[in-house]
């Protein structure tokens, strides 16, 4: 299953791996390029050597393509941006927030550069900035979101652009990637699918969580700030719904979640700590290789496809 993303990206597989923090580390982004897709090394708020390392043992770990993703709010990214460059990293995704101004130092290195947009308007500017590809993220994704939902803003993105679409937000098996392209998009971004792997680093309570989550188990916090953040309901949310009715601040809320989300994923602390995921969790029910997970799913979506075809060719 080639896409225009395949070719721009040099993948087999139209699979991309959410760039998350403390869990996109070598293991996970060398175990899904290995499988075929691009795996991505999460750089979050960890310090420019910390992502230097990731990026050696990833190279490393494959000879596959692979990229890093940033998160443009960490007071680190004019130096980790740095990094990418002095390492040769191909591949650059971004996230909270516009990388115009390193587009042009990335784009002279080689690299690819795809920013995740919530909204047409932003996606538009960053195609005129000369980003090579978007995804496009709807609220149904797990960490921070924005208010559109996946369903409506991928075509929406696909008809204001005329570079290739990712389709993010509420997507873990062959049928969320045979409807990501029937609406227009190019391939798949997997965040929370991917958590639930024998290759993720996260704790195993934490995976666990999401396993035993429901359709309705995620909740978003932090509405009240203008930072809005998908999350699976425990003890930590019900406390930050109890504040917010005391009309929260942006820095009161960022002192109350310091380190919650460390918490979560390395510690196992799934009730006191901000346990990031999409609502796609409520069909997640077991945890298996970042190969079989890609092969299933490719799999599932051919046969779709083909099912689909001889439907409409029989009537």
């Amino acid at each position: 299953m080639k896409t225009a993303i395949c070719q721009l990206l040099n993948i087999e597989s139209p699979i991309i791996q959410g760039g998350m923090a403390w869990l996109g580390t070598a293991e996970l982004a060398s175990a899904v390029s290995n499988a075929g897709g691009l795996g991505l090394i999460g750089a979050g708020g960890d310090t420019p050597d910390g992502v230097r390392e990731q990026i050696r043992r990833t190279k490393a770990m494959t000879d596959k393509p692979f990229g890093v993703n940033v998160m443009l709010m960490s007071p680190y990214t004019p130096d980790v941006m740095k990094v990418i460059l002095e390492e040769n990293v191909l591949i650059v995704t971004t996230g909270a927030g516009s990388p115009g101004p390193y587009i042009p130092s990335l784009k002279e290195n080689g690299a690819k550069v795809i920013p995740v947009v919530a909204s047409v308007a932003l996606a538009r500017r960053l195609e005129r900035m000369g980003a090579d590809a978007v995804i496009a993220e709807g609220g149904e994704a797990g960490g921070h979101v924005g208010d559109i939902s996946t369903m409506p803003l991928i075509p929406q993105i696909v008809d204001a652009v005329t570079i290739p679409v990712i389709a993010a937000g509420g997507f873990a098996d062959g049928r969320g990637l045979v409807a990501a392209l029937a609406l227009g998009a190019q391939g798949i971004q997997m965040g929370t699918r991917f958590v639930c792997s024998d290759e993720c680093v996260a704790h195993p309570d934490f995976k666990q969580k999401i396993i035993e989550a429901r359709d309705r188990s995620t909740v978003i916090t932090g509405r009240e700030t203008g930072h809005p953040v998908r999350c699976l309901a425990n003890k930590m949310t019900k406390q930050l719904e109890e504040m917010a009715k005391t009309g929260m601040s942006l820095e009161e809320m960022e002192i109350f979640l310091g380190g919650s989300l460390r918490k979560a994923t390395m510690d196992g602390e799934v009730e006191n700590g901000s346990v990031m995921a999409g609502q796609i969790s409520g069909m997640i029910n077991d945890i298996k290789p970042c190969n079989q997970i890609i092969t299933d799913i490719i799999t599932e979506a051919e046969k779709i496809i083909a099912n689909l075809a001889l439907d409409f060719a029989s009537n």
